[in-house]
């Protein structure tokens, strides 16, 4: 059997190692930066022109399209190559800036009014492409990396971006975790933490936020979901898949406002040597239970010992605002010591309906009767869309790559 391969919209690992000057000039070409050189050659007005806000913009650029790992391989290949020089306006092989010059470029656009047109920039580059693919962004996934810089040695320097609310660089550590709680790697690095969204099918980041090292990644959600959505003509992310670091109330009550759907692990706040299960209360048999992460269980009490089972999900009522769950023996067809107790006189099987309502400020379906009320994530929905979310390889790379830049 022939079967065809459809190519993505983003053939990220087909990108040229070395691009032609071709594709360099049109990359450059396709970055509305017209607003920010113009601002940029009216603050320089009649002061020294040895380098062109052109050409110190250029170089810039240039390390970004050639995937260089640092300025100084850029430089190195501009010195190499004449065509390339001309292509940014630089005349001869000893007329380029050098890293100092790019230091105190890089100090400039970093603040107001500089810094909020660069940013203008990357947003109008993404509502082109939102415009141009519909499904841009309607599954996202969300991460932090660790940026590496230096802190401002100038006090009254730091006292502006202190002022205009720009972070300051520090120490960020991060630590991984293996199942059994052992830390069995390590990572430390002093400068800034960086928080993307990602359009999970196409790869292609949505929106950006700068924070100091010490932020969590709960704390900057809120600077992402607005530009992250702007950037859709719909104007709607259905999904936000992340990890456990940005799962808490606040952001749960952002996301349900902005209608989105946030898909993460729970965190783990139950003993480990406690019970596995816990009784949903109300109208529900005693012997069905939820876990900590939200799958509803079912134990076949006749046997000895008793045997656990997850329930099989019928869906989403949404017009009886609840979660239905079937008889797993009945659904599956296998054999089960408490069916004759559990389904008598039930030709559908036992079944369960969770009753609630989407609770805003936990993301969860919460169950609620005079007596207590009881969280059950809706994992029959969130747990199809968690294992279907987007592999991380790639993504890690991007954020490798960044971390390099």
């Amino acid at each position: 059997m022939l079967l065809y391969a459809t190519r993505p919209v983003f053939p990220w690992d087909e990108l040229d190692i070395s691009p032609t000057l071709g594709t360099i000039r049109e990359a450059l070409r396709a970055i509305p930066d017209g607003k920010l050189l113009a601002t940029l050659n009216a603050r320089r007005h009649n002061g020294c022109n040895t380098y062109p806000v052109s050409v110190r913009w250029g170089v810039l650029l240039l390390p970004i399209i050639l995937r260089n790992a640092t300025l100084e391989a850029c430089l190195e290949e501009l010195r190499r190559d004449a065509a390339l020089r001309l292509l940014i306006g630089i005349a001869s092989e000893g007329a380029g800036p050098n890293g100092w010059n790019r230091t105190r470029f890089l100090a400039v656009l970093g603040e107001a009014p500089d810094l909020v047109l660069l940013r203008g920039i990357f947003d109008h580059v993404v509502q082109r492409l939102g415009a141009a693919v519909p499904d841009l962004g309607r599954h996202t996934a969300g991460d932090s990396t660790g940026l590496r810089g230096r802190r401002e040695p100038n006090a009254d320097r730091v006292a502006a971006e202190v002022a205009d609310g720009l972070p300051q660089a520090s120490g960020g550590r991060k630590e991984y975790k293996d199942d059994e709680g052992r830390v069995p790697k390590v990572v430390e690095w002093f400068g800034y933490k960086l928080h993307l969204p990602v359009g999970a099918q196409h790869e292609v980041v949505l929106a950006y936020h700068i924070s100091d090292t010490e932020v969590g990644d709960n704390e900057c959600i809120g600077p992402l979901v607005e530009p992250g959505q702007g950037h859709r003509p719909e104007d709607r992310i259905p999904t936000w898949a992340y990890d456990k670091a940005a799962g808490d109330t606040t952001v749960h009550e952002l996301r349900y406002e902005a209608g989105i759907k946030p898909l993460m692990q729970n965190r783990s706040c139950w003993p480990k040597d406690g019970e596995r299960g816990e009784a949903i209360g109300g109208r529900i048999p005693c012997h069905v239970v939820h876990d900590e992460a939200g799958p509803v269980y079912c134990y076949a009490t006749v046997s000895a010992p008793p045997v656990r089972r997850a329930m099989s999900s019928a869906g989403h009522e949404k017009s009886r605002g609840t979660l239905k769950y079937r008889c797993p023996a009945k659904v599956q067809g296998f054999t089960c010591a408490s069916a004759s107790k559990c389904n008598a006189g039930k030709s559908y099987g036992l079944t369960v309906r969770v009753v609630g309502y989407l609770h805003c400020t936990a993301g969860r379906v919460n169950h609620s009767d005079s007596a207590h009320t009881r969280s059950v994530s809706p994992a029959a929905i969130a747990g199809v869309l968690w294992c279907q979310r987007p592999s991380a390889p790639l993504w890690r790379s991007v954020r490798t790559g960044q971390q390099k830049l």
